[in-house]
């Protein structure tokens, strides 16, 4: 289990990596066409993982309340695309990703193999956390990219 929390941390240092270039101008920048900001997929990485820990993970009955000073917005708008964050600076959704990340690793590093691969059952389905962590890794990953394609696209990545 150690291996796949450690996987998150990297995970983690790559999308940082990432946001290094990142300028306050491209954040909240949005591509014609497109539906997302780099604000946007920040806050909706975090709410993911948050969610996946407190609902699926712990569950209704074992979960803390939900961060509502960290996550104060829903995941989607009345069109079924991703609430829209904006005007929040770039350190602020990175306390918000190491504030979740805190909560979930608080939470997992005490749980036992057992724990750790059990099935949980859920309304919609039923759900192990060690499933839950290869979808968070996943999950990071493919908005890294998206990430990293809207920082150079927007012609705002600060020089190193």
């Amino acid at each position: 289990m150690g291996r796949w929390l450690a996987a998150l941390e990297e995970g983690r240092r790559d999308t940082l990596k990432e946001l290094v270039r990142v300028t306050p101008e491209a954040v909240d920048w949005r591509p014609a066409g497109g539906d997302n900001t780099i604000g946007t997929i920040l806050y909706h990485i975090a709410l993911v993982e948050a969610d996946w820990l407190l609902a699926d993970i712990l569950g209704p009955d074992d979960a803390p309340a939900w961060p509502h000073d960290l996550l104060p917005f829903g995941d989607r708008d009345s069109e079924g695309r991703l609430a829209q964050v904006a005007g929040v600076p770039l350190a602020e959704h990175l306390e918000r990703l190491a504030a979740v990340r805190r909560l979930l690793l608080d939470h997992m590093r005490p749980m036992d193999a057992e724990a750790y691969h059990a099935l949980r059952h859920r309304d919609s389905w039923d759900v192990s956390a060690d499933w839950v962590v290869h979808h968070l890794l996943q999950h990071e990953a493919e908005h890294r990219a998206q990430i990293a394609w809207l920082r150079d696209t927007a012609g705002g990545a600060a020089s190193i």
